[in-house]
């Protein structure tokens, strides 16, 4: 999508700091961590978030989670542990409307649930 700011910088219209990437997804540093590592998995094919990812995209899905476990043992987070989130929709606090993985760790996030 033109507009799109994570269809600019998986196309390279736009700079970023990437950190991996195939032929179906990019994953590149945010510019607004909230932790050492933080970093966004996007698929280059334009999905505005995982609520519109087509039933028969699971393939796709299974591959984005395989590209952030790779990010996390890349950033050397893998064994001490860190998070995987989507955020879908502006109640949850999606701001750009393209699936997104945020890999983040490198520090204790801690958990109100356990």
């Amino acid at each position: 999508m033109k507009n799109c700011l994570f269809c600019q910088i998986t196309a390279r219209e736009i700079p970023s700091d990437i950190v991996a990437e195939t032929d179906e997804w990019v994953a590149f540093r945010d510019i607004h961590p909230l932790a050492p590592t933080h970093v966004l998995v996007v698929p280059r094919q334009h999905i505005a978030s995982l609520q519109d990812l087509p039933n028969d995209q699971a393939g796709l899905a299974g591959r984005l989670m395989l590209a952030a476990k790779r990010v996390a043992e890349a950033e050397g987070v893998s064994n001490t542990g860190y998070r995987v989130v989507t955020n879908i929709g502006p109640d949850a606090g999606q701001v750009v409307a393209h699936l997104h993985f945020h890999v983040i760790g490198g520090k204790y996030l801690g958990s109100k649930t356990g």
